[in-house]
């Protein structure tokens, strides 16, 4: 019996302690779980590139490299900008289907401004023209989301049927605009914003000084925390507990910062670098593992001294970041932000609290429309072109990232971080299957199942909290 009572007292103290941790730091359990999930699906992808066909990532394989994971995250931006405003729209239990027509009519009315009306007029390389081709893509964004809004506010048409109108009509608008050819090139400028340059990388060292300044502000930001709490009176984290969650956001940073600082610059920018600054490139030794940055003679090779330059954190990472800082402190420490949740939760008492609901709607929208703008400068800078498709099924990959990130779709739920999860996970999908070589039809599928999955999951979990 005493062994049997051991037996027993393990698990129930194993799950106790956990409770405690959880208590004390008062992490998110559903956003531990989609890491969770994340880091599986990063391992699982791995593993099977790896097994297909070996290179030099963490378990030999090809998709946790410095190159591909700085890729994924170049990649994810702008679906992650979409999401941090698609949670509000949600929350106000809402829909936006028009942001992927949108983004293609942002898109090509900016590249439009630069390649045929400013650059013939004032001259190509104006630093006009990119600040202008930005201002107008946001401008843009803003309006048609407040359009939208106004059409579901004070139209009363639902917004299922306004964006997915939009959806049908933007496309059709940004066609006729681009008169249906690619618009191309972008502003030498403008396409910093992208990441697809060398001057759009900050390199190790301002990279590292970043994330020290990170560190700094995770610290601040737990301490001032802690004297907010206690300045009225509220329940304080243990010290161990807000610790750990200073070394944890530390190790975060300080781990993805090593990563992308280990990522060389492609030999080909290399070689077009040197050439264009008069530097000789080094001789080097040749090297059979493929990871090849200089040449000698007619064989691409590793270098041994001298030229080789690093990626660290690029432009639109950085934009996505600055995006979930601030729609964060949107959602969670403004009025603005309050009244959104509070319409979620119960629309009717919100009217009656004296909530103007039909004001918030065409503000949240124009939110929407903005975060679509600089998505649009984003993508269009990146692709350095603007097409009719260009945010083609973007709505279907933001409306995924929220839900899997933890909005729910009844409403007043929803967060962005988790947002921003989500949309690393549906871009991790997407570029892990492209990884594999698998083909664009069962990608669909496997983003389609995920997103119904997460539907489920959602469900399930409001169940088991009622």
């Amino acid at each position: 019996m005493s062994k049997q009572g051991v037996s027993n007292a393990a698990p129930e103290s194993r799950d106790s302690l956990l409770k405690r941790f959880i208590a004390a730091t008062e992490i998110d359990t559903r956003m531990l779980g989609m890491v969770a999930a994340l880091f599986a699906v990063w391992c699982a992808f791995d593993i099977y590139s790896g097994i297909l066909r070996p290179n030099t990532g963490l378990f030999g394989g090809a998709f946790l490299t410095p190159r591909n994971l700085w890729t994924l995250l170049v990649q994810t931006s702008s679906i992650a900008v979409m999401s941090t405003g698609m949670v509000l729209i949600i929350v106000m239990r809402h829909i936006d289907l028009s942001i992927g027509s949108m983004l293609s009519l942002v898109a090509v009315a900016g590249a439009v401004l630069q390649v045929f009306i400013l650059g013939p007029s004032i001259g190509v390389g104006h630093p006009v023209i990119w600040i202008a081709a930005i201002l107008a893509c946001l401008a843009l964004g803003t309006f048609i989301g407040a359009l939208n809004g106004f059409l579901t506010a004070y139209a009363q048409i639902p917004a299922f049927i306004v964006t997915l109108g939009g959806l049908i009509a933007y496309s059709g608008v940004a066609f006729l605009l681009a008169k249906g050819v690619t618009v191309a090139p972008m502003d030498k400028t403008f396409k910093i914003i992208g990441g697809g340059v060398p001057a759009s990388w900050l390199g190790p060292f301002w990279s590292w000084a970043l994330a020290i300044v990170v560190c700094v502000l995770i610290f601040l930001g737990i301490v001032g925390g802690r004297r907010q709490r206690q300045r009225f009176g509220f329940k304080l984290r243990p010290v161990w507990g807000e610790a750990t969650l200073i070394a944890i956001g530390s190790a975060a940073v300080l781990g993805a910062t090593a990563v992308l600082t280990s990522y060389p610059w492609p030999f080909g920018l290399i070689k077009q670098y040197a050439e264009e600054n008069n530097i000789p490139i080094p001789a080097g030794v040749e090297n059979p593992d493929g990871d090849a940055i200089c040449m000698v003679g007619e064989k691409v090779v590793r270098c041994t001294e001298g030229l080789i330059y690093y990626t660290g954190f690029a432009v639109p990472v950085l934009i996505a970041l600055g995006v979930g800082v601030v729609m964060t402190f949107i959602a969670t420490r403004t009025r603005f932000g309050r009244y959104v949740y509070a319409i979620g939760g119960n629309p009717e008492a919100a009217d009656l609290a004296g909530i103007d609901t039909k004001k918030m709607t065409v503000k949240v929208f124009a939110l929407m429309g903005f975060l679509v703008g600089i998505s649009a400068v984003i993508a269009s800078a990146r692709l350095d072109a603007a097409t009719n498709a260009l945010g083609q099924l973007n709505e279907l990959f933001v409306i995924a990232a929220a839900v899997i990130g933890g909005t729910s779709l009844a409403g007043g739920i929803g967060t962005i971080y988790g947002a921003i999860l989500g949309a690393l996970m549906m871009q991790s999908i997407q570029s892990g299957m492209a990884l594999l070589n698998l083909p664009a039809a069962f990608q669909n599928i496997v983003v389609g199942t995920v997103l119904v999955f997460a539907v489920y999951v959602d469900q399930f979990y409001r169940r088991r909290v009622k």
